[in-house]
């Protein structure tokens, strides 16, 4: 069975995808602070707090690798890189910003019923 025929139907697997591509602890984070514009690989370590070059590295490539976003090398010495989001890329933030009203509702329903 393929991937995407899956028994649950199309419906959800287009949300599993999205969850693959732009989901997990750093991406999301990420792409909020590439909303801003083009920044270098330093710069994206002092604005996404606790990530290692490591896990930066792997996202930023995993990214690029769906073009997400586009990593630009430019031929100077010291090498200069710089990633910032395509066009597909700027096309996640209505649904990163519907999931940031529904994740303040979810935060306010957990206080109102005491499970905060």
């Amino acid at each position: 069975m393929s991937e995407m025929s899956d028994k649950r139907g199309s419906d959800i697997m287009p949300v599993h995808v999205y969850i693959r591509a732009i989901g997990g602890k750093w991406k999301p984070e990420i792409l909020w602070v590439l909303r801003k514009g083009r920044l270098r690989f330093g710069e994206l370590m002092q604005q996404v707090q606790g990530i290692t070059q490591v896990t930066l590295t792997k996202n930023l490539r995993e990214l690029e690798s769906d073009g997400i976003i586009i990593r630009t090398i430019y031929p100077e010495i010291p090498p200069r890189v710089e990633y910032e989001l395509t066009e597909f890329g700027k096309s996640v933030f209505p649904v990163l910003d519907a999931i940031s009203v529904w994740g303040r509702r979810f935060i306010r329903h957990r206080k109102e019923t005491g499970k905060a």
